[in-house]
C-alpha cells in the first residue's frame, strides 16, 4: 500500500512539474510571439501619449488601436525591463509590420515627432504663448512666465527684464510639451544668426534700442515699402524731442487686460510702454520685429513728416505738420466713408494688422 502510495505521489510531482515546465514553456513562446513574431499589419500611424499618461491607458488605447497584440505581454514586458514609467509623451510614428518590441523601443527611447509651428512678424511675447499652446509644444502660462524671468532672460544676454523682441518670428519645429526655456533659448538663437551681419555700432542708439524702436515700426504698418519712412518719422519726432504717441505701446503696456479697443482714457494709463506719457523710446520692445523692420530702423527714409494716420487699408498718409495731420485724421477715421470696406488684407505684401498712427 505505501509502495501505491508513493508511485502515486511520485506520478503527481512529475505531473505538476512537466505541467510547470509546459506552462512556463508555453508562457515564454506566447510571449515571444507577441513581442517578436506578430507584426502591425495596418498602415502607418501616429500614435500620442499625452502627458501625465499612466502605462495602464498608454496599454489599452494601444490595444484598442490594433497597435500591440497583447495588453499582458505589453506589461509583462514593461515590468522586466523596468521601463513602466519612461513613456515619453508626445507624437509616435507607428509603421506597418513593427513587432511590439520595437513599438516599446520608440515609445520609450525614440524622439517624438515634431509639431510645426509659424510665428508671424510683429507677434508679441503673449500672443507667441498662445501659438505654441495651440500646438500644444508648450502652455501659455509657462511660456510666458519664462519670458518674463529676469534672470534667465539675463542668461540669454538679452539686456532687458523679458525676451520680448528677441523671440525671432521664423517658422520652428518643436515637440510636444518642449520646456518653454529651450524654446525661448532656440528663438533667441534664431534672432541672433539672423541679425549678426547687422552692423549695430554704427547707430547712436544701442542695439536694444534699436530693436525697440523695430518693434514699433513692425506694429504700425502692413506695408512692407513704409517701415523705413515710418521709422523716418520716429527719428524725427526723437531729434524734436516730441513724444512718439504711438498706439501699439499703449497696447502693449496694458496687453493682458486690453479688450481689443483704445480709448481716449487709455492714452493716460502710466505705464512703461506708454508713449503718450512718457519720452522717447518705451522700456523696451512691444513685439518681435523680423529682419526688414530691423533694417528699417538701420536706415530710416530722410524727410520731414511728423506724424502719419492709417489710410484704414494696411498704408498711411503723412504729413509734416499738426494741421495737415488734422486734415488726414478727418478723412480717413472720422468718416466712416473712408473707413467702410476697406483691410488691411487687401495689401499683397502685408503680414498683420495695422495699427493708428499719429
Amino acid at each position: 500500500m505505501d509502495v501505491i502510495l508513493i508511485t502515486m505521489k511520485k506520478k503527481i510531482f512529475i505531473s505538476l512539474v512537466l505541467a510547470i515546465f509546459f506552462g512556463i514553456i508555453f508562457g515564454v513562446c506566447t510571449l515571444y510571439y507577441s513581442l517578436e513574431l506578430w507584426r502591425y499589419e495596418g498602415s502607418d500611424v501616429i500614435f500620442e501619449i499625452k502627458q501625465g499618461e499612466r502605462f495602464g491607458v498608454i496599454n489599452s488605447r494601444l490595444k484598442n488601436a490594433g497597435l500591440i497584440h497583447s495588453t499582458r505581454s505589453f506589461h509583462r514586458y514593461a515590468v522586466m525591463n523596468n521601463i513602466l514609467t519612461k513613456f515619453k509623451s508626445g507624437k509616435y510614428l507607428i509603421k506597418n509590420g513593427s513587432n511590439m518590441t520595437s513599438i516599446m523601443k520608440t515609445l520609450v527611447y525614440g524622439k517624438p515627432m515634431l509639431q510645426k509651428v509659424t510665428i508671424p512678424e510683429g507677434k508679441n511675447l503673449f500672443e507667441i504663448g498662445k501659438i505654441l499652446e495651440e500646438k500644444m509644444i508648450t502652455t501659455y502660462s509657462k511660456f510666458t512666465q519664462k519670458a518674463k524671468e529676469r534672470t534667465f532672460v539675463h542668461s540669454l544676454g538679452i539686456p532687458a527684464d523679458r525676451a520680448e523682441g528677441y523671440l525671432y518670428p521664423d517658422t520652428y519645429h518643436f515637440a510636444i510639451n518642449t520646456p518653454p526655456e529651450k524654446v525661448i533659448n532656440t528663438m533667441v538663437q534664431v534672432f541672433r544668426n539672423k541679425t549678426k551681419a547687422l552692423d549695430f555700432t554704427s547707430h547712436r542708439l544701442s542695439k536694444h534700442e534699436i530693436i525697440t524702436l523695430a518693434s514699433i515700426v513692425e506694429k504700425e504698418t502692413g506695408a512692407a515699402w513704409e517701415r523705413q519712412k515710418i521709422a523716418g518719422v520716429f527719428f524725427n519726432r526723437l531729434k524734436k524731442k516730441m513724444r512718439l504717441q504711438t498706439d501699439p505701446t499703449i497696447i502693449y503696456g496694458m496687453y493682458e487686460q486690453y479688450n481689443g479697443n483704445i480709448k481716449r482714457e487709455h492714452k493716460r494709463i502710466m505705464t512703461p510702454y506708454n508713449t503718450y506719457r512718457i519720452n522717447g523710446l518705451p522700456a523696451g520692445p512691444i513685439s518681435n520685429p523680423g529682419l526688414e523692420a530691423i533694417r528699417a530702423v538701420l536706415a530710416p527714409e530722410d524727410h520731414g513728416y511728423l506724424y502719419f494716420v492709417s489710410k484704414n487699408d494696411g498704408t498711411h498718409i503723412f504729413s509734416k505738420t499738426y494741421k495737415n495731420h488734422i486734415k488726414g485724421v478727418d478723412k480717413f477715421q472720422k468718416n466712416h466713408l473712408n473707413r467702410r470696406g476697406k483691410s488691411w488684407r487687401d495689401l499683397k505684401k502685408n503680414n498683420r494688422p495695422n495699427h493708428l498712427g499719429n
